[in-house]
């Protein structure tokens, strides 16, 4: 009873959500998601531009930013940033607004979603094979970089990334940057210009 229920509202939350709306649907509840500080708006477009840039030269597949909603076996959720890989986005349509996992996400910390990304999400994430997750801080400027084992549904514990280190994705290959050019312009530009090459 409560499956058929938990269905019901999921469908009432498909026909209410729209593209002005950032919610989620999570647990069989609608998450709205109040306007984000400037410090997460900043380290989202940097992070995106550096990806974009990269997968698009590359021709490895499509980077997704905030209204991307990937759709779980109960979940609803729309990360701030999601890379599929070619053959994925080959599958696609043009009216397609329910995604499949992607092979990559990215969350950036707010206070109000932090109880997510590292619980439930994190959880259901790794439950659904996504291989690589980065939970961004910018209020510490660090980067938590989850890894899913092979036939796990588990992730390693992060590996935790500081200011001035490299952080190098396993899943965008070749991807690799100073953590700082997730929150300095500067960096960010000096690293786009080294992508760009």
């Amino acid at each position: 009873m409560a499956i058929k229920e938990e269905t019901r509202r999921r469908k009432e939350f498909y026909k209410w959500v729209t593209e002005e709306v950032k919610a989620e649907f999570i647990n069989g509840e609608v998450v709205v998601h109040s306007p984000v500080k400037k410090r997460h708006w900043d380290a989202n477009t940097l992070l995106s531009r550096l990806l974009s840039a990269y997968i698009d030269l590359n021709e490895l597949g499509s980077i997704g930013f905030e209204k991307v909603m990937i759709s779980l076996t109960r979940n609803d959720y729309e990360p701030d940033i999601v890379f599929f890989s070619s053959e994925k986005v080959a599958t696609f349509n043009e009216d397609q607004v329910l995604f499949p996992e992607p092979d990559f996400i990215a969350e950036i910390l707010s206070p109000k979603t932090a109880k997510y990304d590292r619980t439930v999400k994190r959880d259901d994430y790794a439950m659904h094979g996504i291989p690589e997750y980065w939970i961004i801080d910018p209020v510490k400027k660090r980067l938590e970089q989850y890894l899913l084992p092979k036939e796990s549904t588990k992730y390693f514990p992060p590996k935790i990334h500081q200011s001035g280190e490299i952080v190098e994705s396993k899943v965008i290959k070749g991807f690799k940057i100073n953590m700082d050019a997730i929150f300095d312009k500067k960096i960010n530009i000096k690293a786009l210009k080294s992508i760009m090459k």
